[in-house]
């Protein structure tokens, strides 16, 4: 009898231990060669499963010669024009033994394309495909703005993919339903819960006129769902028993799935990279084993895959090493722990039921009130306008001491982290990249058959304008050659163009407590001025994470600024502008793609250019020391980091760099 055995029987479990979840790495960056090399190195070191991260410009449709691609290009994952690029992703890697997560929403139906052509250039068998296309459009508006058209006709793409995978790819899943994001914009448990499932229920009705009853169920089954996972394990985990009910009600009383199995909640993790510190970062390894226990401990809502982010996340991207280390943690639960030997640890547990209940009865109640607004889509503008709203509380609640963060408003003294080495901790990319990429995309564009792809751009926009399914036209497009941005082009022809709203408000609320000394700066500075003091907050480039920046407009906004902040998605051409129609006594930038040198100095260089020197510029965002100091050197006046977290301090710095007098700006 070996150890194991033995351990199991003085333990009184001599059951058979469950397969371990898949173990994977959200990866992917600089070119579809270096991602790939990165892919089979994680692969040949034990991770069982492939988890892309593509660049924004891919993300959002664009192709990476785009003026809006400028500084993004391979920054947040790996760029995807065209077949010859996702060919060159998945080299030596045989798709129909992988199981592939593709973080992709707004082109899911072109990225899944290019997979199924490249797939069939390999000689796989389609229908044995194995993997998810996260395709959730609806979180987008939300909280990471990579959308590309507006909901309605975005709800149709989910559909349009998750019609064609039933049919032609039944073993993938079509869509991951995404909450991970809504906790990223401040959720609390119950909006997840509840902005998640009306989701869901979004796409669910879009589908079931799509399919013959007896097959809905079916189709069901294959919906998935990507969630997050805080440091609030205990509540996390009773969150997550609390998807497993509610999913299983909403398919049970309103589908009338009968059969059990289409009812499972099946997901997928990656734990929170909110709660990650840039101070004191060696203290993430911690933050992150614990938020993996709350998807892993309970049998019942187990994981079925999990990645997770790495210790330096806060600081940059993550060095190969970095990522093998938390896939090493992973393995360490799965492997050496005594974990899957046993049945669900939490059944009966007093405590964790009365916790599930009242979550489950909070999200009812939430449910309840999106369906009196017409569902999710018709909502986006109340559930944004919310997220915003608990994510300024949350950062009340931190600021405050209510909340504490070691090493952030507690325990701060230190010694310096030997982990930080010479590169910095963190892995850059070359901006060398950005023109390489772009010359391969030339010569493909050169040597393609030009009169096939307008052909299958013809087809693709015609299909998208009669309301068929654009699967099939897709995939004609993407072996003929077209691109990414040109596939995008199309759907923004036929759809048009969309500006998501904000979540925040131009009218000061009444929630001013603790501001007063702030808001009677303001009125003074703006007696100084002769009209209110006005900020422009803004977002260039592709960035859609813009929470910070919501809440710098928010708080300002409560402090008696005069506030613009339009969204996501401008041009340095486009602030500047904004920046000289409106007078703007101050210019504050949030990036936070890691584009922060070529944005910022492109809009310096429009300043000069506009006679706009004396309005200082502020930026924010993931920010290395050694960027800091060039951004200072090209004129930047404040340079702000996440352990800049007091946001009064910020209000404090616009203010004084608003006074009419150059010299109280120093």
């Amino acid at each position: 009898m070996s150890q194991a055995q033995k351990d199991r029987q003085e333990s009184g479990s001599d059951r058979q231990a469950d397969r371990p979840w898949l173990i994977r790495t959200y990866a992917g960056h600089s070119t579809a060669a270096a991602s790939n090399a990165l892919y089979r190195s994680n692969l040949a070191k034990g991770q069982t499963g492939l988890s892309v991260a593509f660049d924004l410009p891919t993300q959002t449709g664009y192709d990476s010669d785009h003026v809006l691609s400028r500084g993004e290009v391979g920054k947040v994952g790996v760029p995807v024009c065209h077949l010859g690029d996702m060919r060159a992703l998945f080299k030596d890697i045989p798709l129909e033994q992988m199981n592939t997560s593709m973080t992709i929403n707004a082109t899911a139906p072109w990225l899944l394309a290019l997979y199924i052509a490249v797939a069939e250039e390999q000689g796989a068998d389609v229908s044995a495909l194995q993997g998810t296309v996260q395709n959730d459009l609806i979180k987008e508006y939300l909280s990471r703005g990579t959308y590309v058209c507006p909901p309605a006709p975005s709800l149709k793409m989910i559909g349009d993919v998750a019609e064609y995978c039933y049919t032609h790819v039944p073993k993938w899943n079509p869509m991951n339903v995404c909450s991970y994001h809504l906790q990223e914009a401040g959720a609390t448990p119950e909006q997840e819960l509840a902005f998640a499932l009306a989701t869901a229920v979004a796409v669910l009705d879009e589908l079931k006129p799509r399919v013959p009853a007896e097959d809905f169920p079916a189709l069901c089954g294959r919906i998935s769902f990507f969630v997050n996972a805080g440091i609030r394990f205990v509540t996390e985990m009773c969150k997550m028993r609390a998807f497993v009910d509610l999913w299983d009600e909403i398919l049970l009383e309103r589908y009338g799935v009968t059969d059990a199995k289409f009812r499972r909640f099946r997901y997928g993790v990656q734990v929170n990279s909110l709660g990650l510190t840039e101070q004191q970062p060696e203290n993430n390894v911690y933050r992150i084993l614990i938020e993996m226990l709350a998807v892993t401990l309970s049998k019942k809502a187990r994981a079925r895959a999990v990645q997770l982010p790495a210790w330096n996340e806060a600081l940059g991207l993550p060095r190969p090493w970095d990522q093998q280390w938390s896939m090493r943690m992973q393995q360490i639960m799965a492997f050496e722990t005594d974990l899957l030997e046993y049945d669900d640890l939490f059944d009966g547990n007093p405590a964790v039921d009365a916790k599930v209940e009242a979550l489950k009865t909070g999200t009812r109640q939430e449910l309840a009130g999106l369906d009196g607004m017409g569902g999710a889509i018709k909502a986006i503008d109340y559930m944004k306008a919310q997220l915003v709203t608990s994510n300024a509380e949350r950062l009340g609640r931190i600021e405050a001491g209510e909340t504490v963060v070691v090493g952030v408003n507690k325990y701060t003294q230190t010694e310096p982290s030997p982990l930080m080495s010479a590169d910095g901790g963190i892995m850059t990319v070359d901006p060398a990249t950005e023109a390489e990429q772009i010359s391969r995309l030339t010569e493909w564009r050169a040597a393609r058959d030009e009169a096939a792809v307008r052909s299958a751009l013809a087809a693709l926009r015609e299909a998208a304008a009669m309301g068929q399914n654009i699967m099939p036209a897709s995939i004609v497009a993407a072996k003929a050659g077209a691109t990414t941005g040109e596939w995008a082009a199309q759907m923004r022809a036929v759809h048009g163009e969309y500006r998501g709203p904000t979540g925040v408000s131009p009218s000061p609320s009444n929630k001013t407590e603790g501001l007063d000394d702030l808001r009677a700066a303001v009125d003074q500075v703006s007696d100084k001025l002769g009209r209110r003091l006005a900020f422009l907050i803004g977002k260039p480039g592709l960035d859609g994470h813009s929470n910070g920046a919501e809440q710098i407009a928010y708080r300002a906004r409560d402090c008696g600024m005069s506030i613009t902040y339009d969204g996501i998605r401008l041009t340095p051409e486009e602030l500047v502008s904004a920046a000289q129609e409106q007078g703007s006594h101050v210019v504050g930038l949030s990036i936070l793609s890691g584009s922060h040198i070529p944005l910022v100095e492109e809009l310096m260089q429009r300043m000069e250019a506009a006679g706009l020197t004396h309005i200082p510029v502020i930026v924010g965002g993931i920010i290395p020391d050694e960027d800091a100091k060039r951004l200072l050197a090209m004129g930047v006046a404040r340079v702000y980091t996440p352990k800049d977290f007091e946001l009064n301090t910020i209000m404090k710095d616009v203010i004084t760099l608003a006074e009419p007098k150059a010299e109280a700006a120093e």
